[in-house]
């Protein structure tokens, strides 16, 4: 039985604080797959990031256009593991290394989170790692449904007798211990069948992580991830969004929504053909509109081969309105999704 039967997905290794280490990311989304192969150094505290302990060196990197994928999950298994080869093939050729495992992001599978508070009594009058983790799993395990999977499982609050909000209660005397997390989950499936593609690619799956989750790790200082702050990551094919508060993950979820309607929208709304479309709302594509709009005008070609069709001429301000429609709509379900947590 693996990890997944369990409910649970990969979890990386803990990485040496005084050793480097090789990692590379791997984002299979709906348009492309990239692939990004760094070097941790060990670095004194003073010259990383806080709560950091490596300085990373990006030594590879590669993205291409993603096949057999919809909506950040697998509908053909050939076609994805080709793009995944491919883009593997270019990182480690730049990088100069031959991966064997790789951390996968995962923005697919309805993701949603669940606030768990789990609770144990502590026998030994001091708690320790061993307790922490007991409370966590237990957690964990409460929180998944069938056909769910769990991407993390994040305390946000540890608690020792009443006393809530301690940072670090190891080594804390204390008669009950309880732990308020965020476990975040997705369709078991799903993940079954992106891990099933790199595996199919002869490499390991070292972790699955969350994208919206990595992304606000990524981008947010601390001061924003203490204040609070929403991150939205759009894609082609999905839309997903991680709330941070306190310094922690209290958020995240996401839905089959993205860029590629739009595109879809443009093409159907002008008549074009898809590539024409997706041409289009790069170099036009917006939602603010001015006074000139209504006077810039585009050549847009028809869709289909017949040489005898005009193109057709239409105004900035009819892809801007285009566009406005969709990008609403998407932003009111991000706006709901929050309301509902």
């Amino acid at each position: 039985m693996t990890s997944l039967d369990r409910g649970l997905t990969p979890k990386m290794r803990p990485v040496s604080l005084h050793r480097s280490a090789l990692v590379a990311a791997l984002d299979i989304g709906t348009s492309k797959v990239a692939c990004i192969i760094g070097r941790l150094k060990p670095c004194v505290t003073g010259d990383v990031l806080p709560n950091r302990t490596h300085a990373i060196e990006v030594i590879g990197m590669s993205h291409v256009q993603a096949r057999g994928m919809k909506a950040g999950a697998v509908v053909d298994l050939a076609l994805a593991e080709q793009s995944v080869r491919h883009a593997v093939a270019l990182a480690e050729r730049m990088a100069g290394v031959q991966l064997e495992s790789v951390i996968l992001s995962v923005s697919a599978g309805r993701m949603t989170s669940q606030m768990i508070e789990a609770a144990a009594d502590i026998r030994g009058g001091a708690i320790n790692q061993a307790d922490m983790s007991r409370v966590m799993a237990a957690g964990c395990r409460h929180a998944l449904d069938d056909g769910r999977a769990a991407l993390h499982a994040l305390p946000v609050s540890h608690n020792v007798d009443g006393v809530r909000g301690v940072r670090d209660p190891r080594g804390m005397m204390a008669r009950q211990y309880s732990v308020d997390m965020n476990v975040v989950t997705i369709d078991s499936t799903v993940a079954k069948n992106l891990m099933l593609v790199v595996e199919r690619c002869h490499l390991e799956v070292e972790a699955m992580v969350a994208a919206p989750y990595v992304a606000g790790l990524a981008v947010l200082a601390d001061d924003e991830a203490d204040l609070g702050a929403t991150i939205i990551d759009m894609g082609a094919g999905t839309t997903t969004m991680a709330t941070f508060s306190g310094g922690h993950l209290n958020h995240a979820s996401g839905f089959a929504l993205g860029g590629q309607h739009v595109t879809m929208d443009l093409a159907r709304g002008l008549g074009a053909c898809i590539a024409d479309a997706e041409r289009i709302k790069t170099l036009y594509g917006t939602v603010l509109t001015g006074g000139s709009d209504a006077r810039e005008l585009l050549t847009v070609p028809t869709a289909g081969d017949h040489e005898q069709d005009q193109p057709q001429i239409v105004s900035r301000g009819t892809v801007a309105n285009i566009v406005r429609q969709r990008a609403e709509e998407i932003f009111e379900m991000v706006r709901d999704r929050l309301n509902d947590a």
